[in-house]
């Protein structure tokens, strides 16, 4: 909605006339013509918690890092960034195929690092060899449904926090502590395209499945 202002002024016969200027709310919504969207897999639940029983002492310890969510917790195969929403609908079809066509893979997440000193994250072992095939055909997707992006090397791991600029020991002193970390293997479920919110404005990073399909299964969504 727009924001009306009034203003009155004196008219040629002397009389007063009230003109009304209507202005665009500068906080008005506007719905985005994109997304920003990355395809990736998540470990199970109890895999997670694993990892998160593990991270208790760093916690309590730096309670001031940007700790991400532990639904949020995912492995990037591909980064798209910024695509046209009619992108989407365009990937769904060729990822189901994907998916119903590839093994499920067994992985685990092992100790612990830091980009930068200031990103914290938890490694993957397992079939990394699978992982490695399985981002490049997702990727090999991607461009052959026209869509453009970075393609960065592959670095399978989960990012769990980000240190404050005041405080960048924090990620470095949480990674030693998860050094010794091994959780036991699983086998991925899904392949997932993912949408988030970064540079949506204040607040937490934000994740969401726009869809998920199971691998090794039929090319249907899993729901």
């Amino acid at each position: 909605m727009g924001r009306a202002s009034f203003a009155v002024t004196g008219g040629a016969d002397g009389r007063r006339v009230t003109r009304v200027r209507y202005e665009l709310c500068v906080n008005q919504e506007i719905p985005a013509e994109t997304v920003r969207v990355f395809i990736a897999l998540s470990p199970p639940d109890d895999a997670k918690e694993e990892l998160a029983q593990e991270l208790a002492p760093a916690y309590r310890a730096y309670p001031r890092m940007r700790w991400n969510r532990i639904e949020d917790w995912h492995i990037t195969l591909a980064f798209l960034g910024e695509v046209s929403q009619a992108a989407v609908p365009v990937l769904r079809p060729p990822l189901a195929d994907l998916a119903a066509a590839h093994r499920p893979l067994t992985l685990a997440l092992r100790g612990g690092g830091h980009f930068d000193e200031r990103v914290l994250w938890s490694g993957i072992d397992g079939d990394l060899d699978g992982l490695s095939l399985l981002a490049t055909e997702v990727r090999a997707v991607v461009k052959e449904c026209g869509i453009s992006f970075v393609e960065r090397p592959l670095r399978p791991h989960l990012t769990l926090a980000r240190a404050r600029r005041d405080t960048p020991s924090c990620a470095v002193e949480a990674a030693a502590g998860l050094r010794g970390f091994t959780g036991r293997p699983w086998q991925t479920e899904r392949l997932h395209l993912v949408a988030s919110n970064i540079g949506r404005g204040p607040g937490p990073i934000r994740y969401r499945d726009v869809d998920a399909w199971n691998l090794g299964g039929d090319r249907h969504h899993a729901g």
